[in-house]
């Protein structure tokens, strides 16, 4: 795989309905799954909300180390809404972010974060705690998989 190549954007907020987890970094792989599902279901209730159906996951970076991390797992929406059981309106933030694409297995987005990061320190930027995974058109074919990876700046 080629070095993520990273730049910066400003981006306008994306509406998502997700459902919020506490999640240890190394454990999201094991939650999102079960999360997601309650949003599509959520979604065939409601179509008139469905928008090209890219699941997001939005990350609110805390403590960092071994502590949960908020995680909202979502699906781009046209709109907002009342929450109903677990699934809720939200949207990432807008502002500034340093972004690249990562192409490829779900299990290596790691080395495409760690760009954007090592960037970042290289830049003199300063990260702002949020962070998302807006995921592409699904394909069997893992070479195939598209990511985008974004940070929000200070």
């Amino acid at each position: 795989m080629a070095d993520a190549v990273v730049s910066v954007h400003t981006v306008l907020p994306r509406k998502l309905a997700a459902v919020r987890r506490q999640v240890v970094v190394g454990k999201i792989a094991s939650t999102w799954r079960p999360a997601l599902d309650k949003v599509w279901t959520f979604l065939r209730a409601h179509p008139d909300l469905r928008t090209d159906g890219h699941n997001l996951f939005l990350y609110h970076h805390g403590a960092g180390g071994s502590a949960p991390m908020t995680v909202d797992f979502g699906v781009e929406v046209t709109g907002t809404f009342d929450p109903v059981d677990e699934v809720f309106a939200t949207e990432t933030p807008a502002g500034e972010v340093a972004q690249a694409t990562h192409f490829g297995a779900y299990g290596t987005l790691k080395r495409t974060h760690e760009a954007i990061h090592e960037w970042c320190a290289a830049q003199g930027r300063t990260i702002a705690g949020t962070s998302w995974e807006h995921y592409g058109d699904w394909s069997d074919d893992e070479e195939k998989l598209e990511t985008s990876v974004a940070y929000l700046l200070k």
